[in-house]
């Protein structure tokens, strides 16, 4: 596997990271001897870059990450970038989140219970998942920075901010990462601004759902493919108004994917990892085979042409449905 750098402040990652959220929560029911047969072929194929965070599954996944690492010897540790972020927080009866959390003092309680779950002794990137605009971001990275110091963390990003926190953000400590949702689907949370700003300051970009959770595979033929438990239900692209003009988009990657000899997931990915060496995708999986398909995209390589050709399958604005429900949509962009 190629490997990038995350910034001009971070650590050298497999050019794809694997998201580790589905394996717990979210994508239908979990799989855990699957999944950890995804994590060990993961390895095998170079994949160093995991992520998590201590909102999935409520701190579930991470218990499930730290299973995984505890089967690895201290020289395999080391050769990881295990990423996990903070600042979500569930209500206790739903289950649902319903507090964003980013005090200087959930910084830290929130890392050491990470740790715990991971059972290891640092997080290689630690992010604020979530920004409370209540919060000065600079209280809540000067916290991050202690933990940097204390030699618990030895990388800090964000998620989802906008460049102005990002960049009273660096300057109160070196930034390595943004995380943010960036595929052919989702294309105006970092084209524009968002990817100047970064260039400028040196930050990589991890971007999450690039292959719009799912949809853009081509692997989902109807709403009805989704599990009762799968929690893409309740996600507006994936709505009854919105899912079948979505899926006439994938119909029109995937006769490009054909024509470039690739898989609709290959595609996107290479489309991607074609925007620029300081991006990441973080495609996330539970199964083996989607992982082997995933990571062959790192070995394709898209031409200028090739890359517009994806770009123009799907136009600007023709994607249907807001990214998010409502009320995850109002924790965005602080």
């Amino acid at each position: 596997m190629k490997q990038r750098q995350l910034g001009s402040h971070g650590p050298h990652v497999s050019a794809l990271g694997l998201g580790c959220m589905g394996m717990s929560a979210s994508y239908g029911v979990p799989d855990d001897a699957e999944s950890l047969r995804t994590l060990d072929r993961a390895a095998g194929l170079g994949v160093t870059l995991l992520d998590t965070a201590d909102a999935y599954g409520r701190g579930a996944n991470e218990e499930f990450l730290g299973r995984w690492l505890r089967s690895r010897t201290a020289a395999q540790r080391d050769e990881l970038v295990l990423s996990t972020k903070f600042g979500l927080r569930h209500d206790a009866a739903t289950g649902r989140v319903n507090k964003v959390d980013t005090s200087a003092a959930w910084v830290r309680e929130a890392c050491h219970a990470s740790l715990r779950r991971l059972g290891t002794d640092r997080i290689d990137l630690f992010s604020m998942h979530r920004r409370d605009p209540a919060v000065p971001v600079e209280e809540t990275v000067g916290a991050m920075a202690g933990l940097v110091a204390a030699g618990t963390v030895r990388h800090l990003g964000l998620s989802e901010v906008s460049p102005q926190t990002l960049r009273r953000a660096h300057a109160t400590h070196p930034i390595s990462a943004v995380q943010l949702e960036y595929s052919l689907f989702t294309r105006d949370v970092v084209e524009g601004e968002m990817l100047a700003t970064c260039r400028e300051l040196g930050i990589g970009i991890v971007a999450y759902s690039p292959l719009g959770r799912g949809m853009l595979t081509g692997a989902l033929a109807s709403r009805d493919d989704l599990t009762a438990e799968d929690a893409r239900r309740r996600w507006p692209r994936f709505a009854e108004e919105n899912i079948d003009r979505n899926l006439r988009l994938v119909q029109a990657v995937r006769t490009t994917a054909d024509s470039l000899g690739c898989t609709p997931a290959q595609a996107v990915l290479a489309w991607l990892l074609a925007q620029g060496e300081d991006i990441v995708p973080i495609p996330g999986t539970k199964r083996r085979g989607y992982l082997e398909e995933n990571a062959a995209a790192a070995g394709i390589e898209l031409g200028p042409e090739q890359a517009a050709r994806l770009r123009a399958a799907v136009p600007d604005g023709a994607v249907s449905g807001e990214r998010y429900p409502l009320a995850a949509l109002e924790r965005l962009g602080h």
